[in-house]
């Protein structure tokens, strides 16, 4: 269905979070939306486990329903049920949470800030997956496009010092070793990376407190006319290009 340039005005951003794990996704994606909301912007939060649909009870208890079976599962069960499995139970939760829940804000004018995008599930089913190659990706295509993915870079070397316990997920299921662990999260970030296209931007947050990765956020959002400025804390508007990569 098309949109008048007035409804595209008014439509919200959808602005995702990528990267390795440990490299401070959440830590930004929250802080990024409590800074545009302070700042004045209708702004929501969406991450794994985001559950509640506006007005409805009947499909929060659903969504929830299918959260559950997808990320509060027991342990034991994971690998026996299959990389094909998980690919399709993924692409439910996902496919329900863009339609539920991210559709509807951004029409509404409210921006959605999303952590935990498809973007790493993808990475990873490149990366150590039984699934022909592009079958993740036809799953996953339907998914609204983001006016920005931010990509944060960061070693793997720090990002096992950001989260000394990680998964045998996280370490591509093998030996759940520190080594694994960096191995893996290495293969992953190459392949977050040939994924980046116009609507990416790198954003190099080794190093980095939270306060400065968000400003770096700010700075990017701002300059890539994805958003405004206005409002926000003048720290944020300096404009700096440190760290930034297209």
């Amino acid at each position: 269905m098309s949109t008048t340039p007035g409804e595209a005005a008014k439509r919200g951003k959808l602005i995702v979070m990528a990267g390795i794990d440990g490299a401070g996704k959440s830590t930004l994606a929250s802080a990024l939306c409590t800074t545009l909301k302070n700042a004045g912007h209708e702004a929501i939060l969406a991450g794994k486990h985001t559950v509640d649909v506006p007005s409805d009870e009947d499909l929060s208890q659903y969504l929830d329903a299918v959260n559950a079976v997808v990320y509060r599962r027991k342990a034991s069960v994971g690998q026996a049920c299959g990389d094909h499995y998980w690919l399709f139970a993924l692409a439910a939760w996902y496919s329900l949470q863009d339609r539920l829940v991210v559709l509807p804000a951004l029409q509404a004018g409210t921006h959605v800030i999303l952590d935990n995008s498809h973007h790493k599930i993808l990475a990873r089913y490149t990366v150590n997956s039984e699934v022909p190659a592009g079958v993740a990706g036809q799953v996953f295509a339907h998914l609204t496009t983001p006016d920005m993915v931010l990509l944060l870079r960061v070693t793997a070397e720090e990002a096992l010092l950001r989260k000394p316990d990680f998964t045998p997920l996280e370490a591509g299921r093998t030996e759940a070793s520190q080594r694994h662990f960096i191995s893996y999260q290495d293969k992953v970030a190459e392949e977050l990376s040939r994924q980046a296209d116009q609507r990416w931007a790198s954003i190099n947050v080794t190093a980095k407190g939270p306060d400065a990765v968000v400003d770096d956020a700010l700075a990017v959002l701002a300059r890539r006319g994805v958003l405004s400025l206005a409002g926000c804390p003048a720290r944020a508007g300096t404009g700096t290009r440190r760290g930034e990569r297209a």
